[in-house]
């Protein structure tokens, strides 16, 4: 997975909430221009803001090891 798929998954969800940037940056403790960032695939940005974003679409991040994954 790359940021611009996390991007991507952002802003699908956002649209399928019937949010714009403005509403999803009000939300989730960030600026719209971070919004727009994120979406955009920019691989800077932070982690800690990406992870406010993600909490307040309701989108869920698994991480899990190499040792636990059944490739």
């Amino acid at each position: 997975m790359e940021a611009k798929d996390i991007g991507r998954i952002i802003q699908q969800t956002r649209k399928e909430l019937k949010l714009n940037q403005s509403d999803l940056a009000l939300t989730s403790g960030t600026a719209t221009r971070f919004i727009s960032d994120l979406e955009n695939g920019k691989p800077s940005c932070h982690l800690g803001k990406t992870l406010s974003v993600l909490n307040a679409l309701g989108v869920r991040l698994d991480l899990i090891p190499p040792a636990k994954r059944n490739d």
